[in-house]
Parts: C-alpha cells; structure tokens; sequence
C-alpha cells in the first residue's frame, strides 16, 4: 500500500513500523514539517483508500477533491448537520464511511465524538451520556447492542438521525432502533468506495414499512446529481462522485462500461462518460432500488441457480431466528455445498431446516445450520464472510 500510493512519510503517535519512508511523530512537533501545503484543485487528490476485494490483494481508491465535495453538496443539508450538532465516529478509518464522520462534521460546524472500544458495546449508553444527534454505523452494531440487551425501547429519545451502510439493513435490525429511538429518522445509504462513500438514500416512513422479497430496507435511490443504469440486474453508476480509476490501472479492466454496454478492457482512456460496475444486484420496487446481493453471491447448485441472499432471507423469517449468513464453500472436485451460520433463539438446527424445507426447494438448503452466539464481524464491523467460509472449510476437511 505505502509502494502503491507513493506515500513520503508516515505519521505516526508513536512507535512505527518500517515501511520504507520515513516516520513522523506526532508527539515531537519540531519532527513535523513547518511548509503549509501548496492549494489543492477539484482534479487533485484528496485521498486515497484501500480495497481489499475478494482476492485479498489491496486494490488503490483515489478520491478527487471534486468528488468529495460533490459528494458534501448533497449529504451536508440533506441530514442538517451544523453547530450543536454531535455526530458519531463509529468506523476505522481503513473504512471510507469514516469520510462522512469527519468531513460532514469538519465542513458544517458539527462536534465528532468519538467512543472508545467499551462505549462501542454500549451504543445506547454512548448516545446519551454523549448526546449525539447524528449516528452512523453498519447494520451488524443493531444486532450486537440486541444480543447484548442494550437496545431497550426508548433508550436513545435525543437522537434525531439514524444512518445505516455497509451491508445490507434488514427490516427486523430497523424496527429494533426505531423502538429505541423513536424520535431518530432513519436512513439506509448505500455506495462502493468507489463512488465515495454513499450513491443512494433510502428514508423510512413514518407509516408503513416496504415489504421487500428479501426482508432488507430498499437502498433508495441514487442521488440527483449521479446517473445509473440496471444492466443484467447489476447496478452501475457515473457522474461527480465516481473516482477517476484504480491506482493500478490494470485493475480498471472489467469494472467500467460504455453507454453501449461494452466492458472496458483497459485499452484505450477510462473517461468521464464510462459506467462503474457496483458488483451489486438490484431491482426496483415501487420506484425504490433494492439491494439483492452480490453478484459473486450468485451460485449453481447441482445445475441450479441460488442467490445466497434468497435463502438468507427464508433462515431470517423462521421463528427464533435473529440473523442468518449462507456461504457456498467448494470442495476439492469444485462440487459446492451450502452452509448455514445464524443467531437467535433457535437450537435445535435438524428442525430449523425441516422447517426451511417448506419454504425452500431442496436444492437450496443448506448441508448444515450453525447456531452462533454471534456472527463474525471483521475490522469494518461487517459481517465477516471470510472467516466464516473459512471455519466451514475446516469442518468439511
């Protein structure tokens, strides 16, 4: 990453590692250099972030200064933000929803708070005690503060905004914050890093709820200044807040489309006009996008068809149930197996799948369902697909 981005210097707290480039201190301020840096234009860089994707190999995001502050022209005054307000810092920042956090709060005049490790397990004791106004967090923190019984109906009556990223938002995850915070909007917004940080807004109503196939709150739709497409069911974007294309370019083939639908090759320049390929199945639903999975969550089964999502969605439903993961793990002769991993009250996994079976073709139950006390959550506070792929191996093996 340090090679990739052609950093000059870290800066660091305290001990360092080596990287190759130099170390600043923070903690010696003659360490620092004293030149204040030259003005910057909308083409400059602002930032840059790694992806990891699902190689593992760290894929380089640079932002534009005009895409960041494309993207601030809309969330700004969208969400009200200015002094008195006190906003949340909940992610790492290796995560690129930490960009609103900071720059939200930076260029409105908003307070960061931000918790420590403790204060993150007790989110309802944090919101009070601190006085935030404006949270923003993945979905998987709703399940963690239930599981850890600090979600109490009107727990949190000061918090006036609710946002929800980074994985899919379910029905049953916002109908235990709006309990607790019943006086919070709640809003579900979706985007890759690749078009910084969030693309579109979903806000739910204070009457009645969309009833979705898959049991998530619709992504919404894409903000006024972007354009998009659904081709193939997958989601694809451009306008201000798209990146200009990966570090490396050679990372650029594949992911962009033509207006004619032509996947770009890595041949010839990446422009403006080019469509980014989310990766992201979609489908509309009374004038909302839905988000129905990954497309690499696609898979056949003994020559079938299954969206990992679908049967997630069926586990979800059943009495008991609080949330529910689906792998499809291969084996070594590339036959693929289903997995289950879910929380909940429910124990007795034979039974949990007798009873998906009413509900569910048979090619699409999982081989087996494992009943955890809580689902794996990796750096980003998502749920943790890969360690869970990775236990499933094992047990297989």
């Amino acid at each position: 990453m340090a090679a990739a981005s052609g950093m000059a210097a870290l800066i660091a707290d305290g001990d360092a590692p080596d990287i190759g480039v130099p170390a600043l201190t923070v903690t010696d301020p003659a360490a620092l250099p004293a030149a204040t840096p030259p003005p910057s234009e909308p083409v400059d860089l602002a930032y840059i972030l790694f992806t990891s994707g699902s190689t593992g190999t760290p894929k380089g995001v640079p932002v534009r200064h005009s895409n960041v502050i494309a993207y601030l022209d809309h969330v700004v005054p969208r969400y009200g933000t200015g002094p008195g307000s006190r906003m949340s810092q909940s992610f790492d920042l290796t995560f690129d929803p930490s960009v609103f956090d900071m720059f939200v709060a930076w260029t409105s005049g908003a307070t960061l708070v931000v918790p420590d490790r403790r204060e993150l397990l007790a989110v309802s004791e944090f919101v009070e005690r601190r006085g935030i106004t404006h949270w923003f967090s993945v979905p998987s923190v709703v399940s963690l503060a239930q599981r850890l019984r600090r979600l109490r109906p009107g727990c949190m009556p000061g918090l006036r905004w609710s946002l929800f990223a980074g994985e899919q938002l379910t029905l049953a995850q916002a109908r235990a914050w709006r309990a607790a915070a019943p006086n919070s909007e709640i809003e579900n917004i979706y985007g890759p890093t690749e078009l910084t940080v969030t693309c579109t807004e979903f806000r739910l109503p204070d009457g009645s709820w969309p009833d979705t196939a898959n049991s998530t709150v619709p992504i919404g739709r894409v903000y006024p200044r972007l354009e998009h497409r659904i081709l193939d069911e997958e989601l694809v974007v451009r306008g201000p807040q798209r990146f200009p294309g990966y570090l490396d370019p050679v990372d650029n083939a594949g992911r962009f489309v033509d207006d004619d639908g032509v996947v770009y090759d890595g041949s010839g320049p990446l422009t403006d006009a080019h469509w980014y390929r989310t990766g992201d199945r979609v489908a509309r639903q009374d004038g909302e996008l839905v988000h129905l999975g990954r497309l690499d969550q696609q898979v056949k089964v003994q020559g079938y068809r299954v969206e990992l999502g679908e049967v997630e969605a069926a586990l979800r439903a059943l009495p008991g149930v609080e949330d529910a993961v689906v792998l499809a793990v291969p084996d070594r002769s590339g036959h693929i197996d289903l997995f289950a991993a879910y929380t909940g009250a429910a124990t007795d996994c034979g039974d949990l799948l007798d009873r998906l079976r009413q509900r569910l073709p048979a090619y699409m139950i999982p081989r087996t369902a494992t009943a955890l006390d809580a689902l794996p959550l990796n750096a980003n506070g998502k749920i943790d697909r890969r360690a869970l792929a990775d236990s499933f191996k094992a047990g297989k093996s």
